[in-house]
Formats: structure tokens, sequence, C-alpha cells
């Protein structure tokens, strides 16, 4: 039996907006919460987030993985799908560079109320 892909669950946002980030990351029902993620816009959290979500599953060796997040232009700039401007394609770099030569990992949209990020987030 195959083993399942590790679901890697990503959410940002500041308060106000623009103003004070911060970003959460679960895995494996395990909450990874930074709370002063430091200045900038609620796309910036959310671009944060994801790759805060990658760092992590690199740095705890997970491979086969689905990185889940509720920012539909995020997901979509992620994916080559819309172009990334402004300070997106900074964080878009950034993704890219971790991911470096290995395949582009799996980055997918949910919905708000199935993320288990923005619910940890939520909770504080």
């Amino acid at each position: 039996m195959k083993p399942r892909r590790t679901k890697i669950y990503f959410d940002g946002g500041c308060r106000p907006n623009p103003g004070a980030m911060e970003i959460a990351v679960v895995i494996g029902g395990v909450a990874t919460i930074d709370h002063e993620a430091g200045m900038g816009s609620s796309m910036d959290a959310e671009w944060l987030a994801l790759i805060a979500a990658l760092r992590l599953a690199q740095a705890r060796g997970i491979t086969d993985f689905v990185l889940l997040g509720d920012a539909a232009g995020v997901v979509a700039q992620a994916n080559g799908e819309v172009a990334a401007r402004g300070r997106a394609s900074a964080h878009l770099e950034s993704f890219r560079v971790l991911v470096g030569a290995s395949p582009a990992p799996r980055v997918r949209h949910i919905r708000r109320t199935q993320n288990l990020a923005g619910i940890a987030l939520a909770r504080r």
C-alpha cells in the first residue's frame, strides 16, 4: 500500500492590513506559529507562510507532500498560473530558490474553513 501524501497547511495574516504579520503552518496536526513575522501586507504574510511550510517540509525530510492554503492569489502565483508582481515577485523567487532543481511542490487552494493553519491562527 502506498503511503499517503502529507498535507501541509499554511496561512498568514496581519492586523491591520498592512501591519504586523503572523503566520502558521500545520503538519500532522502540530501547529508552528510565528506571531512576529514582521511588517507587511496580508499577501506578504501568505507568501511567508507558504515559504515557511516548504522550509519545514524540507527540514523534516518530507518528500511526498502537498501545500494547502486559502490565499487563491498566492497559490495561483506559486503554480505559475498568474504573474507575480511587486513584492510578490520577490517572494516567488525565494520560493523557487528553495525548490531548487527539485520538482515543483504541489500547491493547492482550499476553503478558509478547511485550512487548519488559519484555524490555529484564529485560536490565539
